[in-house]
């Protein structure tokens, strides 16, 4: 196993490197439960090139692309959370099938809690944790997210894909 992960944040990255990491992303294995849950990868970092308050992080191991996630500023009460302002919102959480059971989803829902941390202070916004949804019918999601230190927040029933447990971790 892995001993850490590296999170690229693709807007930060030149245009040949961020192609080359969305090229790995494409290649991605996604199972259909896992699509039901984040959608396709490629898409979602697109998206999050896009939006202002996104921003799109390819998880590294071994220099490849193993993973994805978005933070986004400004939409915490997509997973539950009282406002939408104090906290980031961590989504489209997804680790390649091919490196699943490596224990890399634990590792940089670590890292994107340190990750949001450095944005909060860069941006000089006022953000005191992330917080995240996560279906209940996902347990290996809800190990990862609480041996990451995220803690159980309560059941959110604004998901589409079902009903969610809210997790929060402080910076």
């Amino acid at each position: 196993m892995p001993e850490h992960v590296w999170l690229l944040p693709l807007k930060d990255l030149d245009d040949d490197a961020r192609a080359i990491k969305l090229g790995e992303i494409a290649d991605f294995s996604v199972t259909e439960d896992q699509r039901r849950f984040v959608g396709e990868p490629l898409r979602m970092m697109l998206i999050g090139l896009e939006e202002e308050s996104r921003h799109p992080i390819a998880i590294d191991a071994n220099g490849a692309a193993v993973g994805v996630l978005t933070l986004q500023a400004g939409a915490a009460t997509l997973a539950g959370w009282a406002d939408d302002e104090s906290v980031w919102l961590l989504r489209g959480f997804l680790i390649d099938r091919r490196q699943q059971g490596k224990g890399l989803g634990t590792l940089a829902a670590g890292a994107a809690v340190r990750a949001a941390a450095k944005l909060t202070a860069a941006l000089g916004g006022e953000q005191t944790g992330v917080v995240l949804s996560v279906n209940e019918e996902n347990p290996a999601g809800l190990a990862a997210y609480r041996k990451a230190g995220f803690k159980d927040r309560g059941r959110y029933l604004g998901g589409d894909a079902g009903a969610q447990r809210s997790m929060y971790r402080g910076f």
